[in-house]
């Protein structure tokens, strides 16, 4: 059975075709600049590469496009579209009107487009293009809507309710929802396989999905207990280009300061702050790291900023689950930065995490890494994270 995975912005498509026999990507690409000047899609399959470069003005036409390349001669992989059994679409918020995927009917696109495009704007209403612009061109394939949310709907409420009042809760939904479920979900799984605790209800993870949004999560017994980012991706350890965590009076202080409207200071924590803002070089770790070795004092402030907020995540979800069996660093920084994860661990040996410094340096080869010594209490692992081999597989058991 072959799953389609689609991700679609309000401008970019993405997309994987896997093989759910083997769970091999069989094809992969995206279409760019949809609706504008310049649009091109560049396509991987049968092992070769290819870029078509034509006008995309909508996502419908995209999707045309995707179906076109995954049938080319030179690079396509299936002889007809009706070897797609199903497409998951990858949603980044729920709110609570979906606790889990979803097959998609009347209702659930009516739910979907009426209620939670207000959580999202950036991003749910591409999403729901995407979705329409599939089910005009695959009319009769399953479509099932995969939330990044969905894996943090087990956190109870103890950890999901701010200090606001119950009722404006009840009235408007404003609770912690967390985000990069997803990733969570998935390198939590993988460490319980490598660990040998599948199905272990006392299994503690701290996941770390660190990248230009950065995340992290208590997970138990395969189960999200809480999570950084909170009603929006906004909140947590600082990012990019995000603040993270800001106290609100002094958000509404800055505005004041700055002569900026609501809108405005909330466009500001997102995209001018963060490692980029505390640096004032960039946002990317990569030449923060540089910049520190050669003396720069606010990119050196900015990693130490950073990791030393994940650690007091890390530290906290340890109390919040009674310990911590293993920690999961993932995604681009979690990945490939070694000094941000030695600096995460720096100072958890309480917790008896113990770091083997020529394995955390060793080069990321795209598999499960043991970066801990032999004494460590606690596994320290870095898994490379695959959302859409989790959308494919949430597609899967709701086809089936």
């Amino acid at each position: 059975m072959k799953i389609l995975v689609v991700n679609a912005g309000s401008s970019s498509l993405k997309y994987q075709l896997i093989d759910m026999d083997t769970e091999a990507v069989v094809a992969k690409g995206g279409c760019e600049r949809i609706g504008i000047q310049g649009s091109l899609l560049k396509a991987k399959g049968n092992g070769k590469e290819k870029v078509y470069e034509q006008d995309i003005p909508d996502h419908k036409v995209a999707i045309e496009l995707v179906l076109h390349a995954l049938q080319d001669g030179e690079i396509g992989v299936i002889a007809h579209m009706d070897e797609i059994s199903a497409v998951g679409h990858r949603v980044v918020a729920s709110g609570e009107y979906f606790k889990h995927s979803v097959l998609v009917d009347d209702e659930v696109l009516k739910v979907l487009e009426e209620k939670t495009f207000e959580l999202a704007p950036l991003h749910n209403p591409a999403a729901a293009t995407g979705l329409r612009a599939c089910m005009q061109v695959m009319p009769h394939t399953p479509m099932v809507l995969v939330f990044d949310t969905s894996f943090h709907q087990t956190m109870p409420p103890k950890a999901y309710l701010y200090g606001i009042a119950y009722d404006d809760y009840k009235a408007y939904g404003v609770r912690r929802y967390g985000a990069h479920g997803t990733s969570h979900k998935f390198v939590s799984q993988e460490a319980a396989k490598y660990c040998g605790r599948e199905g272990d209800e006392n299994f503690k993870v701290v996941t770390c999905h660190l990248g230009n949004g950065s995340s992290i999560s208590a997970v138990k017994g395969g189960k999200c207990v809480d999570t950084s980012m909170g009603f929006t991706p906004l909140a947590g350890v600082l990012m990019g280009t995000r603040s993270g965590d800001v106290d609100p009076s002094a958000v509404e202080f800055l505005a004041r300061k700055k002569g900026m409207s609501h809108a405005e200071v909330i466009t500001y924590l997102n995209k001018k702050c963060g490692v980029a803002g505390i640096s004032g070089v960039s946002s990317d770790f990569r030449d923060l790291t540089a910049g520190a070795k050669e003396g720069n004092e606010r990119c050196r402030l900015a990693l130490d900023m950073f990791e030393y907020q994940c650690k007091k995540f890390v530290g906290a979800y340890a109390a919040a689950m009674g310990g911590v069996d293993c920690i999961v660093f993932t995604a681009g920084v979690g990945e490939n930065t070694s000094v941000v994860r030695a600096g995460v661990c720096e100072g958890l040996e309480f917790l008896g995490v113990q770091l083997d410094k020529e394995k955390n340096e060793g080069k990321n080869d795209g598999s499960v890494r043991e970066i801990s010594a032999p004494a460590s209490k606690v596994k320290v692992l870095v898994i490379p994270t695959n959302e859409e081999l989790v959308i494919a597989r949430e597609t899967l058991a709701l086809v089936k």
